[in-house]
């Protein structure tokens, strides 16, 4: 069940995370949006309020524990408790190692996997301590077969996988952990430093971040007895 639960979404600014926060919002949930762009935020915060939801945000920046902590903290002063946080935000450099980007992977570290851990470290106390929760991380396809241009993003997905289950195997009978994995979809993936090619073929068969929302939704909506561990969803031409 979808209705009154709390959920913070990080990366919410856009893509899947923006349009997971109003697929709940439109279910019932009351969503805490967080991101960078503070701007767009309390855009999206607007668009959701006009349409009778409850919304709340921060500027998130997943890189900073700090950020993370204060996030979860805004669900719990505004609406009491956390029910659910979605760890969202990723960025990708599509780009061949020889060129020694190590500023890009060290980026994609940050961003796409210490930023699950520093959400993780935010939110797993408070779940603790209310005795139950749920965990959803979006990783991607790329956490299953990696491709040249892909391999420190592929990498960092890889990561990002084990550690949500490990994560699942310590979190006990009352917590919940979901991924989801993408597959190719019309967000802006790769937009770092887009390859004319790459990005001709993802557009060529990418799917809607509606379906992403749609799985998110589907695994927060489950009994609490229901643990919906892994999900992946790719496009039908998608090798």
């Amino acid at each position: 069940m979808i209705e009154g639960k709390i959920v913070a979404i990080t990366g919410a600014s856009s893509g899947i995370g923006e349009v997971t926060a109003l697929l709940l919002a439109e279910r019932g949930a009351k969503v805490v949006l967080g991101a960078r762009r503070t701007d767009l935020l309390e855009k999206l915060a607007a668009r959701i309020s006009e349409a009778g939801g409850e919304v709340a945000y921060a500027a998130t920046d997943v890189r900073r524990p700090e950020d993370l902590e204060n996030l979860v903290a805004v669900a719990r002063d505004r609406f009491g408790k956390l029910d659910v946080l979605i760890n969202n935000a990723g960025i990708a450099y599509v780009e061949p190692l020889d060129e020694l980007q190590v500023e890009h992977w060290d980026e994609m570290i940050d961003v796409n996997f210490k930023g699950v851990l520093y959400g993780v470290a935010a939110a797993l106390p408070v779940f603790r301590a209310q005795g139950d929760g749920q965990f959803v991380t979006v990783a991607s396809t790329a956490a299953f077969k990696t491709v040249p241009g892909q391999t420190v993003y592929s990498g960092t997905k890889f990561a990002v996988r084990a550690f949500c289950e490990g994560l699942r195997q310590e979190a006990g009978p009352n917590l919940r952990v979901t991924v989801v994995s993408p597959g190719m979809t019309a967000t802006n993936f790769g937009s770092g430093k887009p390859d004319p090619e790459l990005k001709a073929r993802v557009d060529a068969i990418a799917i809607a971040p509606e379906a992403m929302a749609r799985a998110i939704t589907f695994a927060i909506e489950q009994p609490a007895d229901v643990d919906v561990s892994e999900v992946v969803v790719r496009p039908t031409a998608q090798a």
